[in-house]
């Protein structure tokens, strides 16, 4: 016999005043020594992503006239994590496992126990995960498969992401940047979102988690979003002065050739495999979300859709007045719609996403019950 697993609570946190794009350079810092035609391909882009983005306001874990960093992965984590608790009425020695993802870490103890730790949980199981935009979904499948199975009754998804330390002027080695390098600057920004999930009780009603899923599309496909650091420590001034530590993300043509297959998107045959697997009746669907920051990248998702019986109005995306803080929007848009909406008995909210380092792919489907 396997559990039925519900959503007892969500919670987000974003830091700061939200930011429009002008104010982006005042607070991550002007790129004053980077090579003169690098700074003025970033200034057109600027004004092009303003045309392009779904995103209108930004949020940094920076204080804007310091620049002083105000929070980090684990403190939005823990701010996020405790608003999960409070909506299911839970205190946090509660918990019994912890799961956390997040676009990429290095730290040593994991985020994972030093969530728990800060939360001030003294013994539970816990796993960290670091799989760029599927990491949150990776850490709700794990905690969701963890209780369906019986092991553990409650478990919190945690993701976190702080992309203005990637983004900061001071981060990089200014002289040999790259437009790649430089390309999410206006992307990108800080936050952080939290699940608890438990075990349903015998009739007990409300959103239940139908199924999660994960693949990576990305075996014979280049890295798309990628820094140069290898697969062990680098002397730290080395790594500086060779710009291993960037954060990359091809665009344009070499992009759009690997996203593009015949018949469709990596995310649209992504999709279909998911629903093949996991069958759902769409029409019942209420919200599809999804997470792109690109405007022309959304419709044209959305019209492939249209196909499958996924209708252009159930598109949910909250990126425009929240930001992209990239792995915990998931978390952060399904706490919107528990806080901010209205399920009916019977509606499904499906999410999918494809992130492009790897062209990992993960998606969930839940159902609203009276």
């Amino acid at each position: 016999m396997t559990n039925k697993v519900r959503i007892a609570g969500t919670g987000c946190y974003l830091p700061g005043d939200p930011l429009t794009i002008d104010q982006v350079d005042q607070v991550l810092g002007e790129l004053t020594e980077a090579p003169k035609k690098t700074q003025d391909w970033l200034r057109r882009m600027k004004i092009l992503m303003k045309e392009l983005l779904e995103v209108e306001q930004y949020h940094y874990a920076i204080d804007p006239v310091t620049r002083a960093f105000t929070d980090d992965n684990i403190t939005m984590s823990v701010k996020a994590a405790r608003k999960s608790l409070e909506m299911a009425g839970m205190q946090a020695g509660e918990v019994e496992f912890i799961a956390y993802g997040s676009a990429h870490m290095d730290q040593m103890p994991t985020a994972s126990v030093r969530i728990q730790e800060a939360l001030g949980i003294d013994r539970c199981g816990e796993v960290s995960v670091h799989a760029n935009c599927t990491s949150a979904y990776k850490a709700l499948l794990i905690a969701y498969e963890m209780i369906k199975s019986g092991r553990y009754s409650n478990a919190l998804a945690i993701s976190s992401g702080i992309s203005s330390s990637e983004l900061r002027a001071e981060y990089y080695n200014q002289p040999i940047v790259s437009k790649e390098e430089l390309f999410l600057r206006y992307f990108l920004s800080d936050g952080a979102g939290a699940v608890l999930l438990k075990a349903a009780k015998p009739g007990e009603k409300g959103l239940s988690v139908e199924s999660v899923y994960i693949e990576s599309v990305g075996g014979n496909k280049p890295s798309a979003m990628k820094n140069r650091r290898p697969a062990y420590w680098m002397n730290p001034k080395e790594e500086f002065e060779l710009g291993y530590h960037h954060l990359a993300q091809m665009f344009q043509d070499e992009l759009g050739r690997n996203f593009n297959e015949p018949g469709g998107t990596v995310f649209f045959h992504g999709l279909q495999r998911y629903l093949e697997k996991y069958p759902a009746d769409l029409s019942k669907l209420k919200y599809f979300q999804v997470n792109f920051p690109s405007k022309h990248v959304a419709e044209m998702i959305i019209e492939e859709c249209e196909k499958i019986g996924i209708a252009k109005d159930t598109l949910y995306t909250k990126m425009a007045g929240l930001g992209y803080p990239g792995p915990p929007m998931v978390f952060i848009c399904l706490d919107r719609i528990l806080r901010e909406e209205t399920l009916a008995d019977g509606d499904l909210v499906l999410s999918f996403v494809t992130e492009v380092s790897k062209f990992m792919q993960a998606g969930y489907l839940m159902e609203y019950n009276l």
